[in-house]
């Protein structure tokens, strides 16, 4: 199967343009194309700037002449099984239970065509999956970021995916998560309701509007208080894309070591010396969002068993917790 064309796009930069970066340009100018997805064209020498190849950082001018060739996602037989070990809490003939570790991609797109659940779903089970997702997210009913660690159901067969699917549209299906968090929020528990949607600064965050987002509602309680962070139990009562990081930002209380949600340098900034010391120590144990999805529950599509499945935080979070504990003595 030969590959398809790429589309190629031209842009000459306006008179009136003030001085930006080209891939946040890019990003603002193309529909439907991550920053991130940009930066790795630009990176690989698909984006011209007067015919050259230029970093990411490069600072349009006036008159400049982009050419932009948009590559295509790899063709499904491209995406090779890989042989990478899987965490399995649960496993039938309908379904599987995941644990998925903080760092694993879910599912192969520009620039992470390896090393992904996927790719692993696809070595251990080859034609054993649902295909409702399409070719390239085989038996996934629903995601998790990069670097959040937790529990993701699969679907062998497409009447089990349909089903399952069903139960998130319907909010029947329930998802809890463990977060570190900085700093006490003031409740014990929040009702956190908002509308999101993508920026269009950055394509690779979510941001909240007033009109024209999507609903996010998340229930946060409130289970322990350290020196300078707190333990929250996150209940989804939506689940859109990034939506308990960009709540618990919202309301003052970013997750800790979530560099694109002001959980790392931006929430340690205002602290007096002792404390900034002591948040740095925190943010070396934490380099990802200290973020786990640790329980899930649904009614199993083919046996109308209400399933629940828990699973305690990782080690690097647990490390984490010893430590804030010690520091709380």
């Amino acid at each position: 199967m030969s590959a398809a064309q790429p589309d190629i796009l031209e842009f000459q930069i306006a008179e009136n343009q003030s001085a930006e970066r080209l891939d946040r340009y890019l990003a603002n100018h193309i529909a439907g194309k991550s920053r991130a997805y940009l930066q790795a064209l630009i990176q690989a020498g698909d984006v011209l700037v007067d015919g050259k190849i230029v970093k990411p950082s490069h600072t349009i001018s006036p008159g400049e002449q982009v050419v932009v060739r948009l590559k295509d996602r790899p063709a499904p037989e491209n995406i090779q099984p890989e042989n990478i070990p899987l965490d399995i809490i649960f496993e039938d003939e309908s379904l599987l239970v995941v644990n998925k570790p903080a760092g694993m991609v879910v599912h192969p797109a520009y620039a992470n065509y390896s090393g992904t659940l996927v790719n692993a779903l696809m070595h251990h089970y080859q034609n054993g999956l649902s295909t409702l997702s399409g070719p390239y997210r085989p038996g996934i009913v629903h995601r998790l970021d990069k670097d959040t660690s937790g529990l993701l159901v699969v679907a062998k067969n497409d009447e089990v995916h349909a089903a399952l699917s069903r139960q998130f549209a319907e909010k029947s299906a329930a998802r809890i998560y463990t977060a570190i968090v900085w700093g006490h929020p003031k409740e014990q528990e929040m009702l956190i309701e908002t509308q999101l949607i993508r920026s269009q600064k950055d394509r690779r965050k979510m941001v909240i509007t007033e009109e024209g987002g999507k609903q996010a509602i998340t229930l946060a309680r409130v289970e322990e208080h350290f020196h300078l962070c707190s333990v929250v139990e996150l209940h989804l009562r939506t689940g859109r894309t990034h939506q308990i990081r960009v709540h618990m930002a919202w309301v003052g209380h970013p997750v800790v070591g979530d560099a694109t949600y002001g959980g790392r340098r931006q929430a340690i900034v205002a602290l007096n010396q002792e404390k900034t010391q002591a948040a740095v120590e925190i943010l070396k144990m934490m380099p990802r969002q200290a973020l786990h999805a640790r329980m899930l529950r649904f009614v199993h599509p083919a046996t109308g068993e209400q399933m629940s499945f828990e699973c305690p935080v990782p080690e690097d979070m647990r490390i984490l917790l010893a430590h804030l504990q010690a520091e709380k003595k």
